[in-house]
């Protein structure tokens, strides 16, 4: 059994502790907004924040999240600097297929909380994430908007 707060709900899960925390996610609890992508924690469509740490998830036990706060984008705030970030992707119009932007928006909510006004530079580095459809001067423009507002 693994306990952890998940958007802000205690939630138990009866799983085995190696079990990864997106497969739990996904399949035991029902959030389907964090996307598998690659399996190795490469590509960052399962990112989640952990203790408010982006985090990926496809190679993370769940056993390591005994005790902590797990935010997904389903939980992410409506109204504040989340709300904000959404928006800008909505005003940048970011997606293309959309499947990796579950996992963009949780990495740059992580990078504008640690660093609200991120240069080019600093936004380069922290995201780390991969966009097959190649979106990423859009993210870019996304994140400055969403700093700025």
């Amino acid at each position: 059994m693994a306990r952890f707060r998940l958007n802000g709900k205690d939630v138990s899960v009866d799983v085995e502790g190696d079990t990864p925390l997106l497969w739990v996610l996904r399949d035991t609890v029902g959030l389907t907004g964090t996307k598998f992508g690659c399996g190795v924690a490469a590509c960052g469509a399962c990112t989640v924040h952990v203790d408010g740490v982006a985090t990926r998830t496809c190679v993370l036990p769940v056993e390591a999240v005994e005790g902590s706060e797990v935010t997904t984008i389903e939980g992410l705030g409506q109204g504040d600097a989340n709300g904000r970030l959404q928006q800008a992707w909505i005003d940048e119009q970011v997606p293309q297929c959309g499947y990796c932007q579950s996992g963009m928006i949780m990495a740059a909510a992580s990078l504008l909380a640690d660093n609200p006004a991120p240069s080019d530079a600093e936004i380069d580095e922290a995201i780390t994430n991969i966009c097959r459809c190649g979106t990423y001067s859009r993210i870019r423009r996304a994140i400055h908007r969403a700093a700025g507002a």
